[in-house]
C-alpha cells in the first residue's frame, strides 16, 4: 500500500525551513496562549536569577566532602563562594512559596499571580519549588539551549513550554507579568532585567509592574543607577522602577501591596 504524502503542515522538512520561519515563530505565540488559556490563567509573577545558584544543603555536603578528601584552597573558596550565594535559592524558594500561597486565597474565576520563570535550575527552580512545595501552579518558560538544563522537576507538567526564540519568550515573561523579582544572576538575568525597564521606561509597558531587586550587596557593586541619574542618561524619577532589598518579609509586604493597590483592590485602573 502506498504511504501517504504527508500535509505540508505535518511535513518537518517543510516546517523548518527558512521561508517557512514565520510558522514557527507563531506557534511560539498560539501554543502558550492556548495554555494560559486552558489553565486559566490570568496573570504571573516573574522571577529570574542564576541558573548556577545552588541549594543550601547540597553546597554544605559539597564543602564537607572537599574537607574530607583534603582539597586545595582554591576549590573551599569557590564552594565558600558558592554557600554564600546559596542563600538566594533559599530566599526564592520562601519567596514563591508564599507570593503563591497569598494567591491561592483568592476566590476569582482566574488563577493570579502565578509564579514564572526561564524553568532551568538555580533561581528558577527554587521558584518553582517554592511554589510547589505550596501546592500551587507555577510556570516553566524553557528555551532550548546547547550548555544548560531545562526544565525543572518543580514546574507543573501543564504550564511547562519549551521555545526556541529567545524573543517570544520574553514577549510570554512580559505579557502576562503583573511584577518582576531579579535575584542575582548573569548574562541573562541582565538582558531580561534591563529589556523590562527599557519598556516600562518607554511606556510600552504601560501596566504598573513593580520590579525587586533582590541583593543588596549584589545590586550595588553591580549596577549604579545613581550614577546614571546623575550623568543624565535616565531621570532621578526612574530610580523608583526598582524596590531593593535584602529581606523576603519586606519584598512579600511590597509586592503584595503594590498588587492589591493596582490590581485588587476596585478603585485600580485599567490593566
Amino acid at each position: 500500500m502506498k504511504k501517504r504524502t504527508l500535509k505540508f503542515y505535518d511535513n518537518q522538512e517543510v516546517i523548518h525551513t527558512p521561508s517557512n520561519r514565520m510558522l514557527r515563530i507563531m506557534s511560539e505565540y498560539l501554543g502558550p496562549q492556548e495554555l494560559f488559556r486552558k489553565n486559566k490563567i490570568q496573570d504571573t509573577i516573574v522571577f529570574f536569577g542564576s541558573a548556577r545558584t545552588q541549594p543550601q544543603h547540597l553546597v554544605e555536603q559539597a564543602i564537607k566532602e572537599a574537607k574530607a578528601k583534603g582539597t586545595g584552597v582554591e576549590k573551599l573558596e569557590q564552594l565558600n563562594r558558592d554557600l554564600g550565594m546559596s542563600r538566594y535559592y533559599e530566599n526564592a524558594r520562601e519567596l514563591a512559596y508564599r507570593m503563591t500561597n497569598w494567591s491561592k486565597k483568592m476566590k476569582q474565576k482566574k488563577r493570579r499571580f502565578i509564579v514564572a520563570t526561564g524553568g532551568g535550575p538555580g533561581i528558577m527552580e527554587a521558584a518553582n519549588r517554592g511554589a510547589a512545595e505550596a501546592k500551587g501552579l507555577s510556570v516553566g518558560l524553557n528555551i532550548s539551549l546547547p550548555f544548560e538544563q531545562s526544565g525543572n522537576p518543580y514546574i507543573s507538567r501543564e504550564l511547562e513550554m519549551e521555545f526556541h526564540y529567545f524573543f517570544m519568550r520574553k514577549y510570554w515573561f512580559v505579557y502576562l507579568a503583573k511584577a518582576l523579582i531579579a535575584f542575582p544572576g548573569g548574562f541573562g538575568t541582565f538582558d531580561e532585567l534591563f529589556e523590562t525597564l527599557t519598556l516600562i521606561q518607554t511606556k510600552k509597558i504601560s501596566k504598573h509592574m513593580p520590579i525587586v531587586l533582590f541583593g543588596n550587596a549584589f545590586w550595588d557593586k553591580m549596577i549604579d543607577l545613581e550614577g546614571l541619574a546623575d550623568f543624565g542618561t535616565i531621570s532621578h524619577k526612574d530610580l523608583d522602577l526598582c524596590y531593593r532589598t535584602d529581606s523576603v518579609d519586606e519584598a512579600y509586604d511590597y509586592l503584595t501591596r503594590q498588587l492589591t493597590k493596582y490590581y485588587l483592590e476596585e478603585s485600580s485602573g485599567s490593566e
